[in-house]
Order: structure tokens, then C-alpha cells, then sequence
């Protein structure tokens, strides 16, 4: 195993320690009536996670530069760095849409509509990739995709901050919201534009091959 793919591998290892972490909060909270500390508006569980997804979010780009810095673009990690994105990716999304649950100074939430409209387009483009890889086609990301990415690490961001720093601009939690809300679903409408445009640039991968009997 390579370096890339090492990289790669600690970025699932991050995943999965998110997940426990968070685990590990529901059952105390639930369980036990325990609530971590925070400071302000900031719990400083979702804090520690937010230095976690940006780290592991960092290997992204990391594991991408060295594999092709170093000539070292394996099948397998061609394989495990798409699966290590999504872990990352929609695991965030989902738990954003209720982590209130997990603490109780939270009030920021990742709408439901856009996490739906996200995760239904990755499942759609993640299916034509397949299909063009069972042709041996190999199509490069797009401007578009690169931004959604961006996108979606800073609306994520924003959210396990809850807030921050718009919490200080305005004094109702609601109007805090509706510009989280803003930044959700342009991060959905950026991917749904993208996704669409990238199928429609390499439809040819969707035509039935005719073979001469």
C-alpha cells in the first residue's frame, strides 16, 4: 500500500472516529443527561469535529496531488478515495440535519431538502461513473464539481459552528438560519447544475454499443 492510499485510509479512520464521537454523545446525552461543555454558541464536541472534517477534508486534496505527484495512481485507491469522500461528505450532511439531538446549544441545522437533493445527485453521477468505467471510460472532474466540494465544506462548516460567525451579525437565531439556508441550497443548486451538465457532456458513455453478429 502507497502512501496515497494510506492517506486515504486515515481519512475512513477520521470517518469512523466522527461517527463514534458522535455516538458516544447520543448515548451520554441520551442515557445519562450529559451534555458537553461549549464555549459561547460553540459546543466544543462539534468543535472538535470541525477540526476533524477540515483535517480529513485536507487528505482529500492530499492523497489526490501525491498519487499523481509521485506516479503512484493505484486501482485501489481508486477505489477506496471516492468511497472515503462520500463517507465523509454525506455522513456530515445527514447528522447536520438533526444535531440538536447530539447537543443542546445547537441550533443550526442543514435544511432537509438540500442533504436529499445532494446525496440524489452523487447517487445519480456516481452510477454514470460506473457505467462509464465498465466501458474503460475515464472522465476528469469538473469545474463544477471542485466548487460543490468548496461549497460543501463551508455550509458543513458552518453548520457544526453553528453559526459562526454570523451569530454575532444577527441577534435572531432565525436569520442566522436563513442565511445557512442560503448557503445550503446553492451548494444543491451548484450540484445538481454540475451533475447534469457532466452527464449531459459525456451522454455518448450512456449509448448502446452495437455489436455485428
Amino acid at each position: 500500500m502507497n502512501l496515497p492510499t494510506k492517506i486515504t485510509c486515515v481519512r475512513i479512520a477520521m470517518v469512523i472516529t466522527i461517527i463514534i464521537i458522535l455516538a458516544c454523545l447520543y448515548i451520554s446525552g441520551y442515557y445519562f443527561d450529559w451534555s458537553s461543555p461549549n464555549i459561547g454558541n460553540i459546543d466544543i464536541v462539534y468543535l472538535s469535529i470541525f477540526v476533524i472534517f477540515i483535517v480529513a477534508s485536507a487528505t482529500d486534496w492530499l492523497d489526490g496531488y501525491l498519487a499523481r505527484k509521485l506516479h503512484q495512481v493505484t486501482n485501489l485507491g481508486k477505489f477506496l478515495d471516492p468511497i472515503a469522500d462520500k463517507m465523509l461528505i454525506n455522513a456530515m450532511l445527514i447528522f447536520l440535519i438533526f444535531p440538536s439531538t447530539f447537543s443542546r446549544v445547537q441550533f443550526i441545522t442543514m435544511p432537509v431538502f438540500s442533504v436529499i437533493l445532494l446525496v440524489l445527485r452523487d447517487i445519480v453521477v456516481d452510477g454514470f461513473r460506473i457505467i462509464a468505467a465498465r466501458k474503460n471510460v475515464v472522465i476528469a472532474a469538473s469545474m463544477w464539481g471542485k466548487v460543490k466540494t468548496v461549497l460543501e465544506m463551508v455550509t458543513i462548516s458552518l453548520v457544526l459552528l453553528n453559526g459562526f460567525p454570523f451569530f454575532y451579525l444577527f441577534k435572531e437565531q432565525i436569520h442566522v438560519q436563513f442565511v445557512i439556508d442560503g448557503f445550503a441550497y446553492l451548494t444543491a443548486i451548484v450540484s445538481i447544475i454540475g451533475g447534469f451538465l457532466y452527464i449531459f457532456k459525456n451522454r455518448a458513455v450512456l449509448k448502446e454499443e452495437v455489436k455485428n453478429e
